[in-house]
């Protein structure tokens, strides 16, 4: 989407989000869960998980692809661990009922786990560690997706970019959040600029023939590029292993596409899994993570893992989320039905 942009409050913006959500037949719990993870993406400078997906998204719940009344359930696996149910609808709900299940698991022990199956697409990885490490817990969350990514030496797509985050909370300062997705770069930004019709860098993808591409279209008909290379490549098969195998959901290769609203659920899985680290490091956590922080930005030049994404935050809002006039259009023509 091109053309000029303005800027608006989150609050308007995420009403206008529940609005059009519910206009597409989604249940309210569901689309207030959903609208405020895509106004986070957006007030972080992430627009490639935020309001750009509500096209899709409503008319994937139009389709019956996504279950806009599915509720999540929960199966509790004794005292520390959890299976929650997505039930073919959004992701967000029911990472809302692991990270209520993980809290409540932790006060009676410091590890706690939650596998979720039968899911979506989940958004920002780091979103969800964030929130664990708010709870004052160290946070790690693995996801799968479509396919995207071939195997190291391979052509054909197999795995999805496979976000993997860790969330790390500090006593008085912003939780330090590291997530990655194991492509070079998002496929969401690929989609992004193809709808906006520039081209990409030529390391972050290949066409259909396995050759590097800068064209988006050609990109998302190949694949993806991992981080990192072979090595990346084994981290990709790591997380498919912890998002998918372990959750009983659909791999990469079996999940439909989170973009159209063609095919059956795409069912993928999540993983997240919590620590206390009072107990772990004898009550020391905190001294020592801030002892470690401190050398690293003691070297010139450095920073923390985020930094870029608070600011961004920070600043929208004060001055409010720019979108394109086309993407409000869109997003007006969806809550009107």
């Amino acid at each position: 989407m091109t053309g000029e942009r303005r800027s608006f409050g989150a609050a308007e913006l995420e009403a206008l989000a529940v609005r059009g959500l519910l206009a597409s037949g989604t249940a309210a719990p569901a689309a207030a869960s959903v609208a405020k993870a895509l106004i986070k993406a957006e007030l972080d400078g992430l627009p490639s998980h935020g309001l750009a997906r509500m096209p899709a998204y409503c008319a994937q719940v139009r389709s019956g692809k996504v279950r806009g009344d599915a509720v999540p359930t929960v199966e509790r696996l004794g005292a520390s661990g959890a299976r929650v149910d997505a039930a073919d609808g959004f992701a967000y709900p029911a990472i809302d009922l692991a990270i209520a299940t993980i809290a409540e698991a932790v006060e009676a022990s410091p590890v706690a786990a939650a596998a979720i199956t039968n899911s979506h697409h989940f958004g920002v990885a780091g979103h969800h560690v964030e929130r664990l490490a708010d709870h004052g817990l160290i946070g790690l969350v693995f996801g799968n997706s479509p396919a995207a990514i071939a195997p190291w030496g391979g052509k054909d797509k197999l795995f999805g970019t496979n976000p993997i985050a860790f969330g790390f909370p500090r006593d008085g300062a912003p939780s330090v959040v590291v997530d990655l997705s194991l492509s070079k770069q998002a496929r969401g930004k690929i989609m992004l600029a193809a709808r906006e019709g520039r081209e990409i860098p030529d390391d972050w993808a290949l066409d259909a023939e396995g050759r590097p591409t800068t064209d988006p279209d050609a990109a998302l008909a190949g694949s993806m590029v991992p981080m990192g290379e072979a090595k990346g490549a084994a981290l990709v098969l790591a997380v498919e292993v912890m998002a998918a195998a372990l959750t009983g959901a659909n791999l990469g290769f079996e999940a439909s596409s989170f973009f159209t609203d063609q095919g059956d659920p795409p069912r993928v899985g999540q993983f997240l899994l919590a620590f206390d680290p009072g107990p772990f490091s004898g009550g020391r956590f905190a001294e020592r993570f801030e002892t470690l922080l401190g050398a690293v930005l003691g070297q010139e030049g450095t920073r923390l893992p985020g930094t870029r994404r608070l600011a961004a935050r920070e600043r929208a809002e004060a001055e409010g989320i720019s979108l394109t006039d086309e993407l409000h259009a869109a997003l007006e023509e969806l809550a009107a039905g």
